[in-house]
């Protein structure tokens, strides 16, 4: 799935919108994600992801930021179901794609529509939905409603996707097992652990070591060599992405299923704050090694750093070494910082939206 372009600019011509329906040459099944509430507008913006190569197109109606919500947008569209359904009929009826949808349970906690929402979108021509748990208004600050995505599943003969709190493959068999999805969606979990969807299909934890992730993150950046291209211009391009892309990596820790799996059915575990160590798996701080710190430290200071060293190494072993030594100048100071901070827990509201 693209990342979520808004149709007005991409049929106008915006480089910024038209670059994320870019396909990547491996990518056998591709969709396009878009945020529109016109069909025409929509019709044209499902032809443009045609042209690149998609083999379907996702209608964003779950996205909760202002900038999708204050054009009527994304989640704002929850409102008026009927005006939506209309919508999604529309532009099912003029392209040749199949068009699935993405919403949320509702605009709020006293609004909880998908239900209804759903039946209509299935009237609608919708090829699939896509189930996110939580209510505009919830953002990220809420665990995922599973029983109310259960629920939509059971009812609704479409293809029902659903989201929401996914971090380890035991959390998504249990997601799945109890939930009567088709297919469940990975959005927050795969951008801490890159590797999730290889757990998922081999129901293992992979359990990567310091070393290791380094050389993951380095093919991270490889990637946007590919894309932004290996030059001064490139990288200014590219930094726009990777240091944040460790508030995020940051996160990781190791949850092996002894150890979390009935934890995971209290609590959602990427809703639940963890510590530097994992003391569940006999880590203590005092002991974790500086690369190990490193990686998971959370100071927004250190990840640009970390970005450039892993942007401009040779090779992994280059890039662990650095990495090292730049952990022995400065993790100290800005740990400390970290902890100075008195840091809340709002990392998915800053990091993420959509």
């Amino acid at each position: 799935m693209s990342e979520m372009a808004f149709a007005r600019q991409l049929i106008k011509g915006d480089r910024v919108e038209k670059a994320r329906l870019y396909k990547a040459s491996n990518e056998a099944c591709f969709g396009v994600q878009v945020a529109t509430n016109n069909i025409a507008e929509g019709v044209k913006a499902a032809a443009a992801a045609q042209a690149a190569g998609a083999s379907w197109i996702d209608i964003n109606c779950g996205c909760p930021i202002y900038e999708a919500t204050r054009r009527g947008m994304g989640a704002a569209l929850l409102r008026k179901p009927t005006k939506l359904a209309k919508m999604v009929a529309g532009i099912a009826a003029a392209v040749e794609l199949p068009v699935t949808v993405k919403i949320r349970t509702g605009e709020s906690e006293r609004k909880v529509n998908a239900p209804r929402v759903v039946a209509l979108l299935e009237q609608a021509g919708a090829a699939a939905v896509t189930v996110h748990g939580r209510t505009m208004e919830q953002r990220y600050k809420k665990a995922a409603d599973w029983a109310l995505i259960s629920e939509i599943a059971t009812a609704s003969s479409l293809p029902i996707i659903g989201n929401g709190d996914i971090l380890t493959h035991y959390e998504a068999a249990d997601r799945w097992q109890a939930s009567s999805c088709t297919a469940l969606m990975v959005g927050r979990g795969a951008l801490i652990k890159p590797w999730l969807f290889q757990e998922i299909r081999e129901g293992r934890e992979l359990l990567p070591t310091a070393a290791e992730r380094v050389g993951i993150y380095r093919q991270v950046a490889s990637y946007m060599k590919l894309h932004f291209g290996d030059d001064a211009w490139g990288k200014r391009k590219a930094f726009y992405f990777l240091p944040w892309h460790f508030a995020f990596f940051c996160r990781y820790r190791p949850l092996p299923a002894e150890a979390y799996l009935e934890q995971s059915r209290q609590h959602p575990l990427i809703a639940t704050r963890a510590d530097l160590a994992a003391e569940q798996v006999g880590e203590n701080e005092a002991d974790l090694p500086l690369l190990e710190r490193l990686l998971r430290c959370e100071n927004d200071a250190a990840h640009g750093p970390v970005a450039d060293i892993l942007w401009d190494s040779a090779s992994d072993a280059e890039a662990a070494q650095q990495l090292q030594q730049l952990a022995e100048q400065q993790l100290e100071g800005w740990e400390q910082q970290l902890k100075a901070s008195s840091r809340g827990d709002g990392a998915d509201e800053r990091a993420v939206e959509g």
